[in-house]
């Protein structure tokens, strides 16, 4: 008879240890920035975009996307960025800060149409196409064109589709400062937008070199837009170089996670962690996952785990290539698959509205990040799970991240005697999983190698796939 295994409480610190120093200053920044009025009468009164300035044309889009209210970033943002104001956008994730800036922008160009006339820097890949999807829905009926250049695509065709002259792009720093210095006859002389989102990101990536020389090639005489939900001190540093006297419009100064979202922690030892992943993704059955992980190989390693087991599981991070990544995302998207592995490449800005359940497999280690993590669900209204793994290592982390959240998060209520009985099922998995990774770094190598080889490669390649199948066939007859 198999006997009840607990496991200890996790262990409450009266006083839970403070954000480090740059991350506790960061509410109280921007004094150089004039605080925009909360308007808390005024949003009981406005209720259309007609009411905040925007013209006919893109209130029928935004009916046309189901947008029938503006939220409360896009109260504050519209009026003022209609009014020609620089604009520091701060607001929790999920809450339309996309078309805080997207309808001033298309506003603006109905009234005085030029090419190249916006540029939007996003920090990932995914999220530069999402944005462009945005626009071009909101600008379909008057004909937008936006490009997107981001690394991982070929920059051929990047070169052609800006040789068209776009009235939007969204762009990567890097791939964006390839282009400028090298695509003969594009420049951003005529640039009249200039937009960060997820702006803190941005400048954490270390982008801050690619920003410091596009601020150098585009026009002083520009209107600009920070939007993030999070902010530190080097988007302070950034606002003293871009932005003439801005309006910050905060719509939560502290940083805080959507109202209906329900966050529950769970304290295990490390070496149960893919079992209670396992016993999770059983109980909440039905739902669709995003699963955070630290690395790109943790991430494929727990995908190959849970595909063995038979779950849907599809993995997205920087290691594979592009294609792969909008692949991946787009089966997510599409609900042909309902388990989404990703690093943190996902964590910031994606609006995929069916996620039911964010988990935190590996705890995020900046704590921002897990406000960023756990806003993938309880999106737009909706409401949403969110489950955060402990292990004996990550107490001090997480005892951070409750006191960022100013919550104390409750325990997500298991089974312990269930979850042991998966045991042996979740080791058999994971030694696959492990011989799968292997055999995929092999493979992997073997091609670089025999990249190598100019002098005939398809023979090289062939002697080498013969000796390896032979060294694998030895093995497995021990």
């Amino acid at each position: 008879m198999r006997t009840k295994t607990t496991f200890p409480s996790i262990p409450r610190a009266a006083n839970p240890l403070p954000e480090c120093a740059e991350d506790m200053a960061a509410p109280e920044e921007h004094d150089s920035a004039t605080e925009a009025p909360q308007p808390a009468v005024q949003e009981e009164e406005t209720k259309t975009f007609k009411d905040l300035g925007v013209t006919d044309v893109l209130c029928e889009a935004c009916d046309q996307l189901r947008w029938t209210k503006p939220t409360k970033i896009q109260i504050e943002a519209i009026p003022l960025a209609l009014q020609g104001r620089d604009i520091i956008g701060l607001a929790e994730t999920g809450s339309g800060k996309t078309g805080a800036f997207a309808l001033p922008i298309l506003n603006a160009l109905l009234e005085t149409p030029q090419r190249l006339f916006a540029l939007v820097l996003t920090p990932t890949r995914e999220l530069a196409f999402q944005i462009s999807e945005q626009f071009e829905a909101l600008g379909s009926s008057i004909g937008v064109q936006s490009a997107v250049i981001v690394g991982g695509i070929d920059s051929m065709s990047q070169s052609l589709a800006l040789a068209k002259k776009p009235h939007i792009i969204i762009a990567t720093p890097g791939r964006l400062i390839d282009h400028l210095e090298n695509t003969k006859g594009f420049n951003l002389r005529a640039l009249k937008y200039l937009v960060m989102d997820e702006a803190d990101r941005i400048l954490n990536m270390d982008f801050e070199t690619e920003v410091d020389k596009i601020l150098k090639v585009i026009p002083r005489d520009r209107k600009t837009f920070l939007f993030s939900a999070t902010m530190t001190k080097k988007v302070q540093k950034l606002q003293r170089a871009a932005l003439k006297n801005p309006v910050k419009c905060a719509v939560s100064s502290k940083y805080q996670t959507v109202e209906k979202l329900q966050q529950y922690y769970l304290f295990i030892p490390s070496k149960f962690k893919d079992t209670y992943l396992v016993y999770i993704l059983n109980e909440l059955a039905g739902n669709s996952f995003m699963i955070f992980c630290s690395t790109c190989n943790n991430t494929q390693r727990t995908a190959l785990l849970l595909r063995n087991l038979g779950f849907t599981a599809i993995p997205l991070h920087g290691q594979m290539s592009q294609s792969k990544r909008l692949g991946s995302l787009n089966k997510f998207k599409a609900k042909a698959r309902s388990i989404l592995l990703a690093t943190d490449v996902a964590s910031r800005g994606l609006d995929i509205p069916h996620v039911d359940v964010v988990v935190n497999f590996d705890i995020p280690t900046h704590s921002k990040d897990y406000i960023h993590r756990v806003g993938r669900t309880a999106r737009a209204g909706r409401s949403g799970k969110a489950i955060t793994f402990v292990t004996q290592y990550d107490v001090e982390l997480f005892q951070r991240i409750e006191h960022l959240i100013g919550k104390k998060l409750p325990v997500f209520p298991t089974q312990d005697d269930e979850v042991m009985m998966l045991t042996e099922r979740v080791t058999e998995a994971q030694r696959f999983a492990r011989m799968e990774l292997r055999e995929h770094g092999e493979k992997k190598k073997r091609t670089r190698e025999a990249a190598g080889d100019n002098d005939d490669m398809e023979g090289a390649m062939g002697v080498r796939n013969k000796v390896a199948g032979g060294k694998m066939k030895k093995r497995k007859g021990r």
